[in-house]
């Protein structure tokens, strides 16, 4: 079979995708980019002669190419979709894919700020006047409290000011999470809708007393705690975009978003108590395998205090 012949079975099936699954015309376009590379992979062998044996080398042939796993492991999948087809439609004796899998991925480590980058983002203010804007005192506050109690920047857009219970006849539903002032924490409810408290530093605490000096009454109705400067809760997207100018105002020399500060937040109580199962219940992970990643972190940072202080680390 020519490549002509196989790149006209392989428009049938964007078609049948595009048609009847609906998938987007961008998503198409990365599967007529895949199968085509399959087709110029498998020169003239008609798609009915592909084995599983030439599949397996293809993945190898791509790995050796240093094309990221995770970039391989997309293409098996597109693949395997493609061969499941054509077993429906033609007497295509087995799926070649299945059973092949791409290269393992190395897992990146969470990208921390110092302690010391951390604190000069949340503490120093973007403003130059003496006397702060709402807006300035408003990002104050969240920043403090995400780097001081590790929220996801979700939990911290979906903070009320304090708990208020569900009324059906306004159409207002409990609150899922709320400061406490006078116990120094915050209540949140993570992923799978559990529940947890953490502790609110005491820089934190006063940030969050300025900022609601200030506050204006949300203009939706709400009890939300952040509102942006139209009187509605702030969006997770408008806390990510403040965060990010204002780490380019202070001077922060790296990418700075919401998660950074959590990664900060985690590794840094690690450093300092080495209670990974705290550091867990405070991030309210499910799985202590999810927090173990930090000790890893944690261990960079003995490494680097090792070298610059131990007198025989450095060879000469």
């Amino acid at each position: 079979m020519d490549t002509a012949g196989k790149l006209e079975a392989v428009e049938q099936y964007l078609l049948e995708l595009a048609t009847q699954r609906q998938l987007s015309p961008h998503t198409i376009l990365a599967y007529r980019r895949d199968l085509a590379e399959l087709a110029a992979l498998t020169g003239a062998a008609g798609w009915d002669t592909v084995v599983h044996a030439d599949i397996r080398r293809l993945a190898s042939k791509l790995h050796a190419q240093d094309l990221n796993p995770r970039s391989i492991a997309r293409r098996l999948s597109c693949w395997r979709g493609f061969f499941g087809w054509l077993a429906r439609s033609t007497q295509l004796a087995a799926n070649p894919v299945d059973g092949v899998r791409p290269p393992k991925r190395a897992r990146s480590l969470p990208k921390a700020l110092s302690v010391d980058d951390a604190v000069h983002l949340v503490s120093t203010p973007s403003h130059a006047h003496s006397n702060p804007e709402p807006a300035d005192l408003c990002n104050r506050a969240m920043f403090e409290l995400m780097y001081s109690s590790g929220l996801r920047v979700s939990e911290l857009a979906g903070l009320d000011v304090a708990y208020r219970k569900a009324d059906p006849s306004a159409g207002a539903a409990a609150s899922l999470g709320w400061i406490d002032l006078d116990a120094k924490e915050v209540v949140v409810t993570g992923k799978g809708g559990k529940m947890r408290k953490v502790p609110a530093g005491g820089h934190a605490i006063e940030a969050l007393a300025a900022w609601l000096a200030v506050r204006p009454s949300p203009s939706d109705g709400s009890a939300a705690l952040f509102v942006s400067v139209r009187g509605a809760r702030i969006s997770p997207r408008v806390i990510q975009t403040r965060l990010k100018q204002h780490a380019l105002r202070v001077g922060t020399t790296v990418n700075v978003h919401p998660h950074v500060l959590r990664h900060s937040f985690a590794s840094h109580v690690l450093q300092s108590s080495g209670d990974l199962r705290a550091v867990q219940e405070m991030l309210g992970h499910a799985s202590i395998t999810s927090t173990q990643v930090y000790t890893a972190l944690d261990f960079q940072h003995l490494a680097a205090a090792y070298d610059k202080a131990h007198p025989r680390a450095k060879s000469k």
